[in-house]
């Protein structure tokens, strides 16, 4: 309640009615002698007892976190659940294959994955719903920190039926005037695509925005126009024919898809498992 400054959107996540929720910080601050939200304002603001009162009770959390991952500790097999938060754009295949290989290395441990928006999975990383989290364009700031995980060549997506389909590459200045089929403007691959055609003063008309990448392949496997997008996504589309990815040069366009953590997170054994196997395709990629 205290990070969204909002009663009813502090219950709701935590499954209870609001009218429970306000009793339950009613008797808090009766117990506690002193109020920790101000009632005049809108949202709500939280007092300087009430801050402080929020921080005491993370240090609560991160101490539970150490002995769990102490615990952890004293059994030699690595079991337990890792939750993983990961942009839609990463990819199913991709999933697949990191799954694969986490099942491979902890038998006994379990990965959960959810596909959400960028905003989601940074919501789910600081709220402590995901361990650990997949996103583009990721900076680290004061409640959550970002590790270099790869970056994607970003391609020209076309229909086989396209004019440019038989180039392997393309100049920026040969999409000028084309149909472009984009992600949804608040989406921050969107903002970099755009720039990239700004710094090069090329004019596309976008027709369709989608933010879901699959919608975005079909779009311009029907030839409804062209897109930019990871290569390594395309993967299966390329092999069945359906698709074609034209390399931008020059120059060439890439995406950084990063590793974010909560700040002061501690790591049980097996989400620490996770992150060192992600980090060694990092390592792999710049060698």
């Amino acid at each position: 309640m205290a990070h969204h400054r909002s009663v009813s959107k502090g219950a709701r996540l935590n499954g209870i009615s609001q009218s429970a929720a306000s009793q339950q910080i009613q008797d808090l601050e009766k117990e506690l002698g002193t109020p920790l939200f101000d009632r005049r304002t809108r949202p709500l603001t939280v007092t300087p007892a009430g801050k402080l009162f929020v921080e005491y009770c993370r240090d609560v959390l991160r101490r539970r976190d150490e002995f769990q991952a102490s615990l952890d500790r004293l059994n030699k097999e690595v079991t337990g659940t890792v939750r993983l938060a990961a942009i839609y754009s990463v990819g199913l295949s991709e999933m697949a294959d990191i799954e694969a290989r986490f099942g491979a290395r902890f038998p006994d441990a379990e990965l959960q994955i959810s596909y959400l928006r960028p905003e989601r999975v940074y919501d789910a990383v600081e709220r402590d719903e995901a361990d650990l989290g997949l996103v583009s364009y990721a900076e680290s700031s004061r409640d959550v920190v970002a590790l270099p995980w790869r970056n994607e060549e970003m391609v020209v997506a076309v229909a086989p039926a396209h004019r440019l389909a038989g180039r392997e590459t393309v100049a920026p200045s040969a999409l000028d005037g084309e149909l472009f089929i984009g992600f949804d403007d608040d989406l921050p691959i969107q903002d970099h695509i755009e720039r990239y055609f700004r710094d090069h003063k090329v004019s596309v008309e976008t027709t369709l925005r989608f933010d879901n990448l699959q919608m975005i392949k079909e779009a311009v496997a029907h030839d409804a126009g062209i897109s930019i997008m990871p290569r390594r996504v395309m993967n299966d589309d390329i092999a069945q024919g359906r698709l074609l990815a034209l390399r931008l040069n020059p120059p060439e366009l890439y995406r950084p898809v990063r590793i974010v953590h909560r700040r002061r997170k501690v790591f049980n054994e097996v989400t620490a498992g996770l992150l060192a196997l992600l980090q060694e395709e990092t390592s792999h990629a710049a060698a």
